[in-house]
């Protein structure tokens, strides 16, 4: 059987320190900062960036898109987009 969305999401949790979720939900803004910095992104903005932003940098670090534009991301983390987040923590 395929590993689900939010089994990924929680194995990308756990690589990072943060905890599991019972319930199936999108990364916090915690989240996706402990993310940005396991895969060495570092957010332009000052103070804290948007979840758009953080997620578009992740994904423009992995080679998943082009540009870090927050434009580009500003949707939850699609399953293959997990898959790819999980192997570069892996």
């Amino acid at each position: 059987m395929s590993t689900t969305v939010h089994e990924l999401r929680n194995e990308i949790r756990l690589a990072v320190g943060r905890h599991g979720r019972i319930e199936s939900t999108a990364f916090t803004k915690e989240a996706l900062a402990a993310i940005c910095e396991a895969v060495d992104y570092r957010p332009e903005s000052d103070g804290r960036p948007s979840k758009s932003e953080m997620r578009a940098g992740i994904l423009w670090t992995l080679d998943e898109l082009d540009t870090d534009d927050p434009a580009e991301a500003d949707r939850p983390f699609r399953k293959t987009e997990l898959e790819s987040i999980l192997a570069a923590l892996s």
